[in-house]
């Protein structure tokens, strides 16, 4: 068995389990002495990293991951003690969410963590009072994942030595000697800045005041990776094969970080900050990861542009017709049109991430929440069908005021929110990584980020237009029936009206074949959106609310609790999965499909926009990536923000229905994610079974 299938079995077993860390942190942080947050905290997060285990997996190359080192003892102090008291310390930081950006890993391969020290030392000189506990907790915490970093060294050399094969004892003796250096000091190598890169990640994982997963982006490494790899390659010190299993190690880590069900992973390609094209090996090399690890991550973006050598896209499409869920396509130049237009520099709107699914941040200086919150726009109809209006210009006017309320309350309780975690929460690791924390003396949580966004996502959108179109059909043009008589009849979840369903979800004109009146609703609603969110000015630096139409699992969830619609949709249904058609509603290609889906400006949506595609697998040809890298330069060329894409079959998705056991390693893309197909719920399953699939 080679190396790559022999961890990522490994992967596929693994359960991300921080609760050790956790349990060390609070064991040291209950019984402190210290009355100042930012020491109690430092005391706690230093005792924690020098004692929470570290582990090797046999064949690993890339190390630096959670295990469960807890005795019996110890799990039941965890369990009767220490965990309720996280959870009580959790509830009072507040809510809002966390690592959804890439940090600075430039300045961390470039410095190190000691020389990132070296320039604390130097803001110290001259800083407010108010700025020194900051100061003091994050040069801690930095030398307590240094100092981690060495038990690691620690580690590879007692394996070593214990080690009979002298190839692997060589490995675990160059792990040694690289976690020695990295990331105290700067990388010298394309090993070291690789190892660099997922320790950081890895260790800014342990987040004690808020304990739940964290799912950091490691931002553009075909970019930051580039001078190491040319220099080693041309050296001689490295191969491309050998830095192609260096990039799979790191992939089958994320694995190992981020639990399935969220989504992290890095984009290639683009164009750096000088507005060059971004097309290198290891824009190539980084894309066939994801064929080489066949993980849920990582979740890969290629941000692709006119100027950009198509032949990426080609490998992009090739990967993704294996069978893969990624990568997935992004629309460069109308994201960095978006980014500009919300008052970033160009040169930082180049340099973005999908901070898990779609959501678009700045790269390095960005604590962003998104989905902040989810709206089931279809609840929202329904809503407004408690009552008669005189027109359907009328109902739709009440439709926008029930959407500027549920905008203005939103944005009031994330403001609030965000006012609570400043006062009640701090996460001084991340804010040495992240611009401008350390210039302005605060840490990210009290606002010291550059970018502080709130993004909400407006869910079913298509749901409600489809719907929308069924009501002015049925009771404003065709007077078949009142708006209150149709409502009861969605009440009843069609019950003894089957015909009238029937009617309605295949007899009526829907969003996704190009029909001008439908899509047209969808553009009035999306700029009508766009327009209430940029009303609103959240707390901090650069605070902007700003709208996304993606969903992640949220389709699942809100349709379990949202009755019937008018679109014909069944009670507890899933509502539509992204900004594209609803499930099995695209009757004309995908051609259609697409022309609908690009008929109102995504730029503005830089909260994330998501465009689900289903191929049909056995249908594929020898001219069919040809064809699927054509329809996704239609999209783009169209203005069309990002495209995801699934190539399966309905045969295959049923068998994994049945026989899961046999399919535990089957990804299907979902909402702006990618996740198992045999974990999903059974709705979930339907609904990804139920997308149209499209012959190419």
């Amino acid at each position: 068995m080679n190396r790559i299938e022999a961890l990522r079995r490994v992967a596929l077993q693994s359960r991300c389990c921080y609760d050790e860390f956790y349990y060390r942190f609070y064991k040291c942080y209950a019984h402190s002495d210290l009355t100042d947050e930012y020491a109690r905290y430092t005391e706690a997060f230093v005792a924690a990293f020098a004692e929470t285990t570290v582990h090797i997996t046999d064949g690993e190359l890339i190390v630096g991951e959670t295990v469960d080192g807890m005795s019996e003892a110890d799990r039941a102090a965890w369990e009767t003690v220490y965990k309720p008291l996280s959870r009580e310390r959790a509830k009072r930081a507040g809510s809002g969410q966390d690592s959804h950006m890439a940090i600075d890993y430039e300045l961390v391969l470039s410095r190190g963590l000691r020389g990132i020290i070296a320039r604390i030392e130097e803001l110290e000189l001259d800083c407010v009072p108010e700025s020194r506990a900051f100061y003091a907790s994050a040069k801690g915490c930095l030398l307590a994942v240094i100092a981690h970093a060495e038990r690691y060294a620690d580690h590879a050399l007692h394996l070593a030595e214990r080690e009979s094969d002298p190839v692997r004892r060589d490995e675990l003796l160059q792990i040694a000697r690289i976690c020695r250096r990295v990331p105290a000091e700067p990388a010298s190598s394309f090993y070291e800045a690789v190892q660099s890169v997922h320790f950081i990640s890895y260790c800014l994982s342990f987040n004690p005041l808020r304990p739940w997963h964290q799912q950091f982006q490691l931002g553009h490494p075909d970019r930051y990776l580039l001078p190491y790899y040319e220099r080693d390659l041309q050296s001689g010190a490295i191969t491309r094969e050998r830095a192609q299993l260096l990039l799979d190690c790191l992939g089958v880590q994320i694995n190992m970080r981020v639990p399935r069900g969220l989504s992290s992973g890095y984009m290639v390609g683009g164009r750096s900050t000088d507005g060059k094209t971004v097309a290198n090996d290891l824009t190539d090399m980084l894309m066939r990861v994801v064929d080489n690890v066949r993980l849920v991550y990582p979740a890969v973006g290629l941000c692709y542009h006119a100027d950009m050598p198509e032949c990426y896209l080609k490998t992009a499409c090739e990967i993704l017709s294996h069978g893969r869920s990624h990568p997935a396509i992004f629309n460069d130049d109308v994201i960095t049109r978006g980014l500009c237009d919300y008052g970033v520099p160009e040169d930082e709107a180049h340099n973005y991430i999908h901070s898990t699914c779609v959501e678009i941040t700045p790269v390095a200086s960005s604590n962003v929440w998104v989905a902040s919150p989810y709206v089931n726009m279809a609840q929202l109809l329904l809503d407004t069908m408690t009552r008669e209006y005189e027109s359907f210009d009328a109902h739709v006017s009440a439709i926008k005021a029930e959407i500027d309320r549920r905008i203005g309350g939103a944005f009031r309780y994330f403001s609030d929110c965000r006012r609570t975690r400043a006062e009640n929460s701090i996460n001084p690791l991340l804010s040495c990584l992240v611009n401008d924390c350390l210039s302005r003396g605060l840490d990210i949580e009290n606002g010291g980020a550059r970018y502080n966004w709130i993004m909400p996502s407006f869910v079913g959108m298509a749901n409600l237009v489809d719907s929308l179109y069924a009501v002015k059909h049925l009771v404003y043009d065709e007077k078949e029936m009142t708006l209150c008589e149709l409502k009861a009849i969605l009440d009843a979840d069609f019950e003894g009206n089957e015909p009238l369903r029937r009617r309605l979800l295949d007899g009526l004109p829907k969003y996704g074949n190009d029909c001008d009146e439908i899509d047209g609703y969808f553009s009035t609603f999306i700029d009508h959106i766009v327009a209430e969110c940029r009303k609103h000015t959240p707390p901090f630096s650069e605070g902007r609310l700003i709208p996304s139409v993606f969903c992640w699992i949220k389709h699942e969830e809100f349709g379990r609790v949202t009755g019937a619609t008018p679109d014909g949709r069944r009670a507890g249904f899933p509502l539509g999965d992204g900004s594209g058609p609803c499930q099995g509603r695209e009757k004309r290609g995908p051609t259609a499909s697409i022309l609908s889906s690009t008929k109102w400006d995504h730029s503005a949506l830089i909260g994330g926009v998501a465009v689900n595609m289903k191929f049909s697998k056995r249908s594929l040809g020898a001219k069919s990536t040809d064809v699927m890298a054509a329809l996704v330069k239609t999209y783009l060329s169209r203005g069309g923000f990002e495209m995801q894409i699934n190539v399966t079959d309905r045969d295959l998705l049923l068998r994994a229905q049945a026989e899961p056991e046999q399919y535990r390693d089957l990804i299907v893309r979902i909402g702006g994610y990618s996740d198992y197909f045999t974990k999903l719920s059974p709705q979930m399953q339907a609904e990804v079974i139920l997308r149209t699939e499209h012959k190419i």
